[in-house]
């Protein structure tokens, strides 16, 4: 890329990029007296050109405490607008964000802390005492700082705001990195996806050109912000001038409340919210039907019941967090059950074993490419060139078209078997290697079964050693003290004979088939 410079030799932004930073400068002027987040828990309220001049403080006092470019700046919360302002900082240094899942073990929590060697981290007071447990093991981290009061170690958010007139211009190209999302381990360890500036805008215009979604819309953010659906979708509200009503935690009865006072129109969401929604309204006859616009996933039942109490639209979708969260949406009714339509700047294509393209109608591996794509996985070199073989991004699902070009979704690769309970991922081998971790445990095998409740539930099958017992729920005890308790399995079956392979490992395949049944 030729950069531009100014007549003193110094780096000026790039005449063709356009960062985050820019949507915020951009919607200070266009929206400048616009409400654009509210925060349930204690009624902030912030105006478009409120949010820039808290930014601009930010950014200023981070550039005080030492980060540049390229600087990981690591976060450890849940939602709230010091956390989102962050975000905003950081795109206006060319700094690189790492939210951790607050959900993970603390030992989760460091290795994935490590991974993205942070110069700064920041906790809200629910996390700091696990930061505290974990802090002589970041090395990389030169100061530790709160998302409020500070205190115990913790610089106070309100001391790092500084007079906006003292923040210096960094150059920050629109291909430059923002963001890593940590995915579920493979082989032992999670991978970091680094995602740009260009990958986020365009997920934001892509669901608000695919979801309508307008200056008067208002979002109900609750994902959290570590996961690509959190994230994006309250980026893709701000990128589009409306309101983020801002939950820290999904609670269903201050949801429903909160969709008819603040008369929310689109979310994302995971099995079983909207349920739990649905329900709650009936039950104190509260109105959703401001709700127009939902995404995400969720089960056809659920997701007819809802078009029918409200008369909004369902969009289904895949996607990953490699593909900046979505790669296809399409409004449900329009081929019910089906993950829609390729977006207007992503190409997928569906191929064999050998990469050869498969026709209409046959199931193959789902690649892409486009700017939706994602930088590569966080110092794996070896992963992102293996993930970005002969051109396309391999996703490890499979997928089928029509003859009308709507995405069938038909399962994972073997080599990436995949379970989502509610939305998060889970592979298989990270709970095997738990799970063996148990004396009483000869042989396990774990997969994904289907749950009335979270979509996709986990269980294991097991073979205990000799002469062992051992009761089922101290196994998912046992498991649930080790990993993220989302991870531990929520069926346990013992067997006597475990199916072999000739090495003598379990043969999977005929353990899914006997032991894989409905839930």
């Amino acid at each position: 890329m030729i950069s531009h410079k100014l007549f003193d030799g110094g780096e000026t932004m790039g005449l063709y990029d356009f960062t985050l930073y820019d949507v915020v400068n951009r919607n200070a002027v266009t929206f400048k007296e616009k409400q654009a987040w509210f925060e349930v828990e204690d009624g902030r309220s912030l105006t478009f050109g409120d949010f820039k001049e808290q930014v601009d403080r930010l950014a200023a006092g981070l550039q005080k405490q030492g980060v540049e470019k390229g600087d990981r700046i690591g976060v450890l919360s849940k939602n709230n607008l010091e956390f989102f302002l962050l975000f905003g900082a950081a795109a206006a240094l060319g700094a690189i964000m790492v939210p951790v899942n607050w959900r993970l073990s603390r030992d989760e929590v460091c290795f994935n802390m490590n991974d993205g060697a942070p110069k700064l981290v920041f906790a809200d007071r629910e996390y700091q005492e696990s930061i505290k447990g974990i802090r002589e093991k970041l090395p990389s981290v030169q100061t530790f700082c709160s998302l409020g009061a500070g205190g115990d170690g913790f610089v106070g958010f309100s001391s790092l705001l500084a007079p906006a007139e003292g923040l210096k211009p960094v150059p920050v190209a629109t291909d430059d990195g923002f963001v890593i999302i940590h995915t579920a381990a493979v082989a032992g360890r999670p991978r970091g996806a680094l995602l740009s500036h260009g990958n986020v805008l365009l997920a934001d215009l892509h669901f608000d050109y695919c979801m309508n979604v307008t200056p008067q819309d208002v979002h109900l953010s609750f994902l959290p912000f570590f996961h690509v659906g959190g994230l994006f979708m309250a980026t893709a509200a701000f990128h589009a001038g409306a309101l983020n009503v801002s939950m820290s935690k999904f609670d269903p009865g201050k949801a429903v409340e909160l969709i008819q006072k603040k008369k929310a129109s689109f979310m994302m969401v995971f099995s079983p919210i909207l349920s739990t929604i649905l329900e709650e309204s009936q039950k104190k006859g509260i109105d959703v039907s401001s709700l127009r616009a939902v995404t995400g996933i969720d089960t056809p039942e659920t997701i007819e019941k809802y078009q029918k109490i409200t008369r909004g639209c369902f969009y289904s979708m895949y996607g990953q967090t490699e593909t900046s969260c979505v790669a296809t949406i399409w409004p449900y009714n329009d081929k019910p059950r089906s993950a829609g339509r390729v977006l207007p700047m992503a190409e997928v294509r569906l191929v064999d074993d050998y990469d050869r393209p498969v026709p209409a109608g046959q199931v193959g591996e789902i690649t892409m490419r486009g700017p939706m794509v994602f930088k590569g996985y966080w110092n794996l070199p070896e992963d992102t060139a293996y993930t970005f073989r002969e051109g396309w991004h391999h996703t490890g699902d499979l997928g089928r078209f029509d003859g009308d070009g709507s995405l069938w979704y038909a399962g994972r690769k073997a080599e990436k078997e995949l379970i989502k309970p509610g939305g998060e991922n889970v592979y298989p081998a990270e709970v095997e290697k738990a799970i063996l971790q148990h004396p009483a445990i000869e042989k396990v095998v774990v997969f994904g079964v289907p749950d009335p409740k979270w979509k996709e539930g986990i269980k294991a099958v097991c073979q205990l050693r000799q002469g062992q017992k051992l009761e089922p729920q101290g196994l998912i005890d046992f498991v649930g003290e080790r990993i993220a308790r989302y991870k531990k399995p929520q069926y346990v079956e013992y067997v006597t004979d475990m199916p072999l392979k000739e090495d003598g490992s379990p043969d999977r395949a005929k353990v899914k088939a006997l032991y894989g049944g409905e839930k």
